[in-house]
């Protein structure tokens, strides 16, 4: 009678335990998600109905979520604050037909006024990533969707010397440490960043020795990632270089999602078509697809 017990209670265990193991799973289910970035709206070469095209695209393929990888407006480092206004609303009234929660990343154009022909005052309330901040929200954040962990960071830092380099400051930095410290080591993680952590940009386009530029790529991206070293970091998406580009090493891809303005407007880039990302994730794993979304530049 007691080993029948016994039996008993082991198989509700284990029933449980599988149970629970089933539930996990099921927070992992299938889900898709659009990564678009390099938008640079503008008022000029046709780019408002070229992100609203992109947007219908997106839209019919019905993603979970859309993740902007930066540099949404064409430009307001060097700009007026009027002008830069202007951008950013006329960016916040397109994406409303975006059909699916959004999750914004600040690029190096989002930065107002720091180019000193921008006639901007470092006081000013909106000056630097400020203006993104009030508009869009805060420059880095965390968000889960059925088990997976997103980090958006800001990886674009003023020097104050009319320019900008790829930097994840000692904030943020301190930052990540206290979010991974709330993150299950098994949770699988995506980065978001605007300036590459890892690119071949130069090797490929300049020459094979060549080193990248810190306008080019995060200058501090092996500290970051060493901040990830004990947890499941799976994908870090990329933008700034308005190519597309797939770098697969110790167990992490580092893609570079091409521009939804192609050549700025102008056309394709390095032959990179005007385009985004669907991800599609299943279980632990996922994939990754480029889409055209048909855009041409009119003549």
């Amino acid at each position: 009678m007691k080993r029948t017990f016994y039996l008993l209670v082991v198989s509700v265990i284990i029933t449980h335990i599988l149970f629970l193991a089933s539930c996990s799973r099921g927070k992992r289910d299938s889900f898709s998600f659009v990564f678009m970035t390099d938008i640079h709206l503008t008022y000029e070469r046709n780019a408002v109905p070229g992100f609203k095209k992109a947007i219908e695209e997106a839209n019919r393929l019905k993603p979970a979520f859309v993740i902007t990888g930066g540099d949404l407006v064409m430009d307001a480092l060097g700009q007026r604050y009027t002008f830069a206004d202007s951008l950013y609303n006329l960016y916040i009234e397109t994406a409303k037909g975006i059909n699916a929660p959004v999750y914004n990343t600040m690029g190096n154009h989002e930065l107002y006024g720091i180019y000193k022909r921008s006639g901007a005052d470092p006081l000013h309330p909106e000056y630097g990533e400020k203006m993104f901040e009030k508009r869009l929200g805060r420059s880095y954040y965390t968000f889960d969707h059925k088990g997976w962990k997103f980090f958006i960071l800001n990886s674009v830092e003023d020097t104050g010397k009319d320019s900008y380099i790829g930097l994840i400051d000692s904030v943020q930095m301190d930052w990540i440490k206290e979010e991974l410290q709330k993150t299950d080591t098994i949770t699988p993680i995506i980065i978001v960043t605007h300036i590459p952590f890892i690119t071949v940009n130069s090797q490929i386009y300049r020459y094979s020795t060549a080193s990248n530029d810190s306008g080019l790529v995060v200058v501090n991206s092996r500290e970051v990632l060493n901040q990830f070293s004990r947890h499941n970091l799976k994908l870090v998406l990329q933008g700034h270089l308005h190519m597309v580009e797939d770098i697969y090493i110790d167990g992490i891809r580092f893609i570079t999602g091409g521009a939804i303005s192609g050549n700025w407007w102008r056309g394709p880039y390095r032959g990179d078509e005007e385009g985004f990302l669907l991800i599609t994730v299943k279980g632990n794993d996922f994939n990754w697809k480029f889409i055209d979304y048909g855009w041409e530049v009119k003549p």
